[in-house]
């Protein structure tokens, strides 16, 4: 008889195992920080400051004790974590780089064959000379190796590098250099076997071990899963390699068919390890406190599945023209115990030094009262403290907007 996991007990699994249960107010330690990260799998980075850059903002949803500081000394001082790509630039455990190997392997003739397309020549003659040049003189930076290495107009994609940053791009992708701490948001790039410890650099493991690790530790970090979720979790392996292992699992017995509720009372067939039912029944209630999250959470990373289980449908419009926003250009949403129930629109204003609130949107069937709004002023107050700004201020009421 197939199990029916209700969906608050869905949410409420996701939660744990994305790190939101844990007492929000707490202070981790660098070590309680790493365990953390090593939870969630990876954090993924990303450069737009609207507020605050994503990844110390994913971290601080989970603990307002969070400093920025920790990060940066575990992977710069204490080489816990590195930096490469899941399904987007991330920074994730260091003793994971293994399986990483395969992914390097697997991408270096394509992103060759797709460089080299943009660049033609320029870039493939640049690749040796760029690798001699950092292991000549160690830790660089894509400015040091001369003044065309930016993107020839401010307003270009990646795709306008020039030639000698495509060569640290490709040689970052591919395995070949690492990114051993940041200036700014800019990469300071050494050889991989410089950075990254020698236990996990030398480290190899077999394709069969590499499938299952990216299968099985997906499945842990997901709670439940279809085939495709586990291939887009860390973007490892293929959707044929996720099918076949959950087969030969599912043989096995080291997993079962489960239906999962939705949010609308639908049900949606997946895998689940066959102690699902234990793993709910320890899966605690997620804090009631409301909080701001960023939009790149993990929680809320694939968007299918969140508006699956939490009826909550999220896009960000970064690149959707201003006229076409349903909302604005960086909205976060709202959190409050394991329900999604709105989404902000707020800018760290710094010149100003002023954290800056320009929309509200309440979910239909969740009411604005007063003692939410508290626990909403109360949340992003903390945001403004962490950002650093002097100031709080809200737009005036228009719609759906907040009022002062």
């Amino acid at each position: 008889m197939t199990l029916l996991i209700q969906n608050r007990d869905a949410r409420r699994l996701l939660i744990d195992a994305q790190g939101l249960s844990i007492p929000p107010r707490s202070r981790l330690s660098p070590n309680e920080l790493y365990a953390l990260i090593e939870k969630l799998g990876f954090v993924q980075l990303d450069s737009i400051q609207t507020v605050e850059r994503a990844h110390h903002h994913i971290l601080f949803a989970r603990t307002q004790g969070y400093r920025q500081t920790d990060l940066k000394r575990l992977h710069e001082r204490d080489r816990v974590l590195f930096e490469n790509w899941t399904h987007d630039a991330s920074v994730i455990p260091a003793r994971f780089f293994p399986y990483w190997k395969h992914r390097f392997a697997r991408n270096r003739d394509r992103l060759l064959e797709r460089f080299t397309n943009w660049q033609r020549e320029e870039f493939a003659h640049m690749i040796g000379e760029v690798l001699a040049h950092i292991r000549d003189n160690g830790p660089t930076m894509a400015r040091e190796l001369g003044n065309d290495t930016g993107p020839k107009k401010s307003n270009e994609g990646w795709w306008e590098w020039h030639p000698t940053k495509t060569a640290l791009e490709y040689l970052w992708r591919t395995g070949a250099l690492a990114i051993v701490r940041r200036e700014g948001f800019q990469k300071v790039y050494d050889l991989t076997e410089r950075a990254i410890p020698r236990e996990h650099f030398e480290r190899e493991v077999s394709q069969g071990d590499f499938v299952e690790w990216a299968c099985s530790s997906a499945m842990e970090r997901l709670g439940f899963a279809t085939p495709a979720e586990i291939a887009a979790f860390w973007d490892l392996v293929t959707l044929e390699d996720a099918k076949a292992w959950c087969a030969d699992s599912l043989a096995a017995g080291a997993l079962f068919d489960v239906d999962v509720e939705n949010a609308d009372r639908t049900t949606r067939s997946a895998f689940a390890r066959p102690d699902i039912a234990e793993a709910i029944a320890a899966a605690p209630e997620a804090p009631s406190r409301l909080r701001v999250l960023s939009p790149f959470d993990p929680l809320i990373r694939d968007r299918a599945r969140t508006e699956r289980l939490f009826g909550f449908r999220y896009r960000i419009e970064i690149f959707v023209p201003e006229p076409k926003r349903e909302y604005g250009y960086y909205v976060f949403p709202l959190m409050e115990g394991d329900r999604l129930i709105g989404r902000i629109d707020m800018k760290h204003h710094r010149k100003e030094s002023e954290l800056r609130v320009s929309g509200l949107w309440w979910e239909p069937g969740v009411r604005k009262s007063a003692g939410r709004t508290a626990k909403l002023e109360a949340e992003l107050d903390r945001i403004r403290a962490f950002t650093g700004a002097e100031r709080l201020a809200f737009a005036r009421e228009s719609g759906n907007t907040c009022a002062t």
